[in-house]
């Protein structure tokens, strides 16, 4: 449990990494690459321990890198998908407002 505890910290701290490093990071919420960084990493981490990669010799390494470098991968591309998304989507109603 102590390996869970460890990828969630290590996660959670890398999605607000990702979050201070985004240019359009105004355009969503400073939690959001840190909880899909953490959820991500979370079910992975639940899914290599089941499937029997933790506690063995030459495997132990799978439960700690894979999730969290998952979970990175995930927070970076929820930000690369909603910052873009969001930032057209918000030009689009200024400029629906604007016409007003």
């Amino acid at each position: 449990m102590l390996s869970l505890t460890i990828v969630v910290l290590v996660t959670t701290a890398a999605g607000f990494i990702v979050w201070a490093n985004d240019k359009r990071h105004a355009k969503y919420g400073m939690g959001l690459p840190a909880g899909v960084a953490v959820a991500v990493a979370a079910l992975s981490w639940i899914i290599f321990m089941a499937a029997g990669f933790g506690y063995q010799p030459g495997l132990t390494w799978i439960p700690w890198v894979l999730p969290t470098a998952l979970g990175t991968a995930a927070a970076i591309a929820a930000v690369a998908y909603l910052g873009r998304t969001r930032a057209r989507y918000d030009t689009m109603r200024l400029t629906a407002a604007l016409k007003l």
